[in-house]
């Protein structure tokens, strides 16, 4: 059976903590939706503010992850009521739907891999632990596994992958020594892939950087699981629940997340798109949110130097107008 113990590196501190919370300027009484609920580290602070009146919602994909986050609601913050739904975030309407709420005041994406079956050995997301090629976040949903990616796709489909998911500059030369190796047996651990990886980049390029196989992991999650399609359609739901005054909060922990979040936001915000010549507006186009954060917000040196997982942290807010 599967090692199914926590790596040390799932003993860390929410990221940006103080700023989520400054950003979505939650009351008592308010109904806040922790998207990316984890180990409930952001959700206790959240239900800290919106009280005993208050609601919290929390989702996650994982069983283990929820009963998790339900014990430490149960302990830390006994007195506010809470929700806690199995799902994935792209299927935001159907959750929400099933909490039967009128709306919500705030919403968080965390986009970070921190929830604990991440963490787990055995689900294969670690390059640090060697581990069958799982990587699904939700096994009972997602049929597709990161053996099959790697062992099925094309030489051309891993390079597109690598190139656009991970944004790796050595893709076309990884995804080479990935089909070379699987012609004389099939790819079935973490560590074999470790070591496709290393073989297609260049010694020199492995001294720095941090751990050479950390765009080419993030890149395959990426595809196992779908993400990129899950955040433009979570987006998409969370602006329509969202009440008028009510925050959205997003922290993405790479350029593609945060390029969706940013469009997302700009399109939402915009108003009027006739072209200036008409003398009356013909669209009907009208602003849904407005722009909180024109630059995102970052974490401090002092937060980064404790907790190095906020490094790469960029946080984006808006309100419903």
């Amino acid at each position: 059976m599967a090692d199914q113990t926590l790596t040390p590196a799932y003993r860390h501190e929410p990221v940006m903590l103080e700023e989520v919370l400054s950003s979505l300027a939650l009351k008592p009484g308010s109904t806040v939706c922790d998207c990316t609920l984890g180990g409930a580290g952001h959700s206790v602070r959240m239900a800290a503010e919106v009280g005993e009146e208050g609601l919290l919602i929390g989702i996650d994909q994982d069983d283990m992850a929820l009963a998790a986050a339900s014990q430490r609601l149960d302990r830390e913050a006994p007195c506010v009521p809470h929700k806690l739904l199995k799902g994935n975030f792209g299927n935001l309407d159907e959750l929400l739907c099933s909490a039967e709420v009128p709306g919500v005041d705030g919403f968080l994406f965390d986009l970070g891999v921190s929830s604990p079956q991440l963490d787990i050995p055995g689900r294969g997301f670690s390059y640090h632990e060697d581990a069958p090629l799982d990587m699904r976040m939700n096994p009972e949903d997602h049929t597709l596994t990161a053996a099959e990616v790697i062992n099925t796709y094309t030489e051309a489909d891993l390079t597109r992958v690598l190139r656009v998911y991970g944004e790796e500059k050595y893709a076309s030369r990884i995804a080479r020594e990935i089909v070379r190796r699987r012609e004389k047996a099939p790819i079935a651990t973490t560590g074999e892939l470790v070591e496709c990886v290393k073989a297609g980049i260049p010694a020199a390029a492995r001294r720095h950087g941090g751990h050479p196989a950390k765009r080419s992991f993030q890149a395959i999650r990426i595809e196992v699981n779908h993400e990129l399609d899950a955040l433009e359609s979570g987006l998409e739901a969370a602006i329509r629940w969202l009440n008028p005054g009510g925050r959205i909060c997003v922290i993405s922990y790479h350029s593609l997340e945060d390029r969706i979040v940013k469009r997302a936001f700009q399109e939402m915000s915009q108003g009027c798109t006739c072209p200036p010549e008409l003398p009356v507006c013909v669209c009907g186009k009208v602003p849904v949110l407005k722009v909180i954060t024109r630059k995102p917000l970052t974490a401090s040196a002092a937060e980064v130097e404790r907790n190095p997982r906020a490094r790469s942290a960029k946080t984006r807010v808006a309100e419903k107008l």
